[in-house]
């Protein structure tokens, strides 16, 4: 198969990709139709090489300055920055992506990460950003908020058992303690929608190529985190019940393209464990998977918080251990023919 760039469409300006925008579906559609004509694009139904390009949480809420978790690494401008790359990427190879498949994270205010959900002694909701210990679970310093009992429809002594349940889980995982997060990707929000012009682009290769996109909801369940496209972060409750299931069919799915193509925010979080999830299903299966997974460094970013916290070094790190797998770190400005067994 050969792989050829494409020009980028008249209609895409670096400038408004930190933006929020209507996308003029209709126009583009149109535009797409003529695109396909004069560069002579296949339907993606005649690609023998299938190569699908996962976007993790390319959302307002994450990319767009003044949202609520904007990704704007050590620079300030990370994700905007990330995306103006990223969306000139999907058109330069528009031809050579079979599938693009975006995850939304996806909120509601009662969720266990969010303020509401848990109290202090004197009924207080812990302030964005805390972080909270399993011994500080364990001990009662944060409880279950009682006021949710009766909306989530469980027993308040049983939900405090397990939110301190839920302390010792994620302690014994080794990831990092409970986080409150702001009140982000909030379903029906507009945090929750895609980058308008990142949206753009998989429209316009949506029409171009007769290629629908994939679109996977995660961090719906108000029981556990979910940082990872492809498991929540804790899947038992107290008694070893069933909280919730990671997604086998997207990972059957990722495992079985030819070539898969990583992207989107944060670098620290989402990205990186979502990736860590896909590294452990290939280890458990077939460790020379790890050949055909592309991580696109330049589009994406860590969190950093100035003056708070910093994950730009354990980004890097966990980036090194998934090349040091056998997965692959490109940039998206090197030509696809160039990246290395991408054949």
């Amino acid at each position: 198969m050969s792989f050829r760039e494409l020009p980028i469409p008249h209609f895409y300006l670096d400038d408004l990709v930190a933006d929020v925008w209507r996308v003029p579906y209709q126009v583009r559609a149109a535009d797409a139709h003529n695109w396909r004509a004069i560069h002579h694009i296949q339907p993606c139904s005649e690609d023998v090489y299938n190569v699908c390009l996962v976007l993790v949480d390319v959302q307002n809420t994450f990319c767009t300055p003044e949202f609520e978790l904007y990704v704007g690494g050590r620079s300030g401008y990370g994700a905007v920055e990330d995306n103006q790359r990223l969306t000139q990427f999907i058109y330069k190879n528009l031809s050579s992506i079979t599938q693009i498949c975006p995850t939304l994270d996806t909120h509601q205010a009662v969720q266990i990460f969010h303020s509401i959900f848990l109290v202090d002694a004197k009924g207080n909701h812990p302030e964005p950003y805390t972080l909270i210990t399993a011994e500080e679970l364990s001990q009662g310093d944060w409880r279950f908020n009682p006021s949710m009992a009766r909306l989530l429809e469980v027993d308040e002594n049983d939900a405090e058992a397990y939110v301190k349940h839920y302390g010792r889980q994620l302690k014994a995982s080794g990831k990092y303690d409970l986080t409150i997060w702001p009140y982000h990707a909030m379903l029906g929000g507009i945090g929750h929608a895609l980058v308008a012009a990142v949206e753009e682009a998989i429209f316009f290769h949506t029409i171009c190529r007769f290629s629908q996109p994939d679109f996977q909801i995660k961090g719906n369940h108000p029981w556990t985190e979910n940082y990872s496209a492809l498991k929540p972060e804790i899947m038992s409750g107290v008694n070893d019940e069933e909280i919730a299931r990671k997604n086998q069919d997207l990972i059957d799915k990722l495992l079985s393209c030819d070539a898969l193509i990583i992207a989107g925010q944060a670098k620290s979080h989402c990205v990186a464990w979502t990736v860590a999830d896909l590294l452990a299903e290939i280890e458990n299966s077939e460790p020379s998977l790890a050949d055909k997974i592309y991580l696109l460094t330049d589009c994406t970013s860590p969190v950093v918080i100035p003056g708070v916290i910093d994950y730009t070094d354990s980004a890097d790190e966990a980036y090194q251990h998934f090349e040091a797998a056998g997965m692959h770190l490109v940039k998206s400005t090197d030509a696809m023919a160039t990246w290395p067994n991408f054949l």
